[in-house]
């Protein structure tokens, strides 16, 4: 996980690279657009249709794969899976042959090239730890980039991130709570998704402005609230007046996920934890 992580930077400039030969494979301006995924990849789907949108590139939904609405037509539907194995996104796109062009973005496209009208082969950024993180980031650098935005700051960012110590008061912390808005609301439950993997720790992700309709009453001395992006106003005084650790930057939200990738590794080699293998977990869900 650790090697992982470090090379994410180098990852996020080949995607850039890489959208100068694909970007024809992935939705069209003015494409009415479904994205679908699992777990990680679920919340890399939330994270671009809110991206797509917000750039006025068309309606974009993002849904978990086996939640897909049946009844609902769009021009396009882009599933992401890292292993290109994950039951739910290979029925469905079975189910989607000849009715609904489809691509898949993955890291073995041998495992599900034949499903998908076309595939994006990001099998330079897979990874051998069943907790993801590189294909993740990779894949949403891919599409920011083709959305029109330039990630250079952002991987610049991270390359100084992976330099610098976790703050004890940080990776001792006993709970965590990660928000976000707009697009960063997907890296609020990525980031959350990963500390549960890594780390076994209590964590919660919530959009942002929802956070004070209740559960910032979990917020006590020695809890963390991690805002991905910038905050809602007075938000960062309330959480401060519940005692727990209210962590923004001005960083850009990916590289600030690759931040909170770093405190979970850390934790998980306090906690004397395996991440690459964490309890109850494969690499990918095949059910039978």
């Amino acid at each position: 996980m650790a090697d992982e992580i470090a090379s994410q930077p180098a990852c996020w400039r080949q995607a850039a690279q890489l959208v100068h030969s694909v970007g024809d494979r992935l939705p069209a301006k003015g494409a009415s657009v479904a994205v679908v995924g699992c777990g990680t990849s679920r919340y890399i789907g939330e994270c671009y249709a809110a991206l797509r949108e917000s750039a006025g590139l068309g309606h974009t939904d993002a849904f978990a794969a086996s939640e897909f609405p049946g009844r609902r037509r769009y021009d396009h539907v882009l599933a992401i899976s890292r292993s290109g194995t994950t039951t739910e996104v290979l029925h469905l796109l079975e189910w989607l042959r000849g009715v609904t062009p489809t691509t898949v973005i993955t890291a073995v496209p041998r495992e599900i090239g034949d499903r998908a009208d076309t595939v994006i082969d990001l099998s330079f950024s897979d990874e051998r730890s069943v907790v993801q993180t590189r294909f993740a980031t990779t894949t949403l650098a891919l599409l920011r980039t083709h959305t029109g935005e330039d990630l250079a700051e952002a991987t610049a960012q991270a390359e100084m991130l992976l330099v610098e110590p976790v703050p004890d008061r940080v990776r001792t912390a006993s709970q965590f709570t990660f928000l976000g808005t707009g697009w960063t609301i997907g890296l609020a439950h990525e980031a959350a998704l990963k500390f549960r993997e890594a780390t076994l720790s209590w964590t919660e992700s919530y959009p942002a402005w929802e956070y004070r309709h209740g559960p910032i009453s979990i917020g006590e001395p020695g809890r963390v609230t991690w805002m991905f992006g910038k905050p809602p106003p007075g938000l960062a005084e309330d959480v401060a007046n519940t005692g727990a650790l209210f962590i923004e930057s001005k960083l850009d939200p990916l590289a600030d996920l690759v931040r909170a990738q770093l405190v979970a590794a850390a934790i998980a080699t306090d906690r004397g934890l395996d991440p690459d293998s964490p309890r109850n977990l494969t690499r990918s869900v095949v059910l039978r």
